[in-house]
């Protein structure tokens, strides 16, 4: 069974951007995704998933409607706006930078050097 990991702060602002660009979704959707696709990893509690979606909608990066689920129920389905497709290009460039850097410096050896 994976080791659940807390996210660096930002990163969930991140996911979820990647998530909605592949689509109009709706927020338990994006979690069962983010889950799904981290093989169990990434589990984003709704204490932290709605208000993240709430605060990204505020900025403009995404947009919602309601809209109804194939269960039939009613759920607000978030896609990406223009800002926020910029925005996940920005971010995604800056975290594989990151990456790069952190990897860089986790495989120094002992003597200083690769």
């Amino acid at each position: 069974m994976p080791e659940k990991s807390d996210l660096p702060q930002g990163t969930l602002d991140l996911l979820i951007l990647k998530v909605v660009a592949l689509g109009p979704v709706h927020g338990y959707a994006i979690a069962q995704r983010l889950q799904q696709v981290s093989r169990d990893v990434v589990q984003v509690p709704q204490g932290s998933l709605y208000p993240a979606l709430h605060r990204l909608e505020n900025r403009g990066l995404l947009a919602a409607d309601w809209q109804e689920t194939e269960t039939g129920r009613e759920a607000k389905f978030y896609r990406l706006t223009r800002k926020g497709r910029a925005q996940l290009e920005t971010e995604t460039e800056s975290w594989a930078r990151l990456t790069e850097a952190v990897g860089l410096i986790l495989r120094l050896t002992e003597g200083g050097a690769e």
